[in-house]
């Protein structure tokens, strides 16, 4: 089963993250800019929140609220689940699906070091399917170690 590390290494590491003092506007801006879905929050070198598409939605559209005049503190999601590199792609499904949850943010020894998606997880479990797949097809064949 490949590991966190694993899809980070073929996904590169590059993480966008966002202050909790920024606006909402900042942090929708950064997301449009980098075409993704969620952002983690980082003071000081600690990851201290997320925030979400999903966050803008429910926390500023539905309530009335001005995404200029209100910070990401206000509206990130403070309990952030997240995996380190070694765990593997299987258990960040489970996790993801449990808790309802789209991103999950890679710590290694508290250091964020990358983010994995629903969409990143669902491809290595379909890839690795292609694969048990086409070898059993092989094997079936008659073909296999051949």
């Amino acid at each position: 089963m490949k590991t966190v590390n694993e899809v980070l290494k073929n996904k590169g590491r590059e993480i966008w993250s966002i202050s909790p003092l920024a606006t909402v506007f900042q942090a929708l801006e950064l997301m449009a800019d980098k075409d993704v879905g969620a952002l983690p929050v980082v003071q000081n070198g600690k990851l201290v929140g997320i925030f979400s598409e999903r966050d803008y939605a429910r926390k500023v559209i539905l309530k009335g609220r001005a995404s200029k005049d209100t910070t990401v503190s206000e509206l990130m999601t403070q309990t952030v689940f997240y995996v380190n590199p070694d765990n593997t792609v299987n258990e960040c499904m489970a996790l993801m699906t449990s808790k309802q949850i789209r991103h999950l943010p890679v710590l290694n020894r508290d250091r964020l070091v990358g983010i994995i998606t629903l969409g990143d997880v669902v491809k290595r479990i379909i890839s690795e399917q292609e694969f048990t797949i086409h070898e059993l097809e092989k094997y079936v064949k008659g073909e296999y170690g051949t």
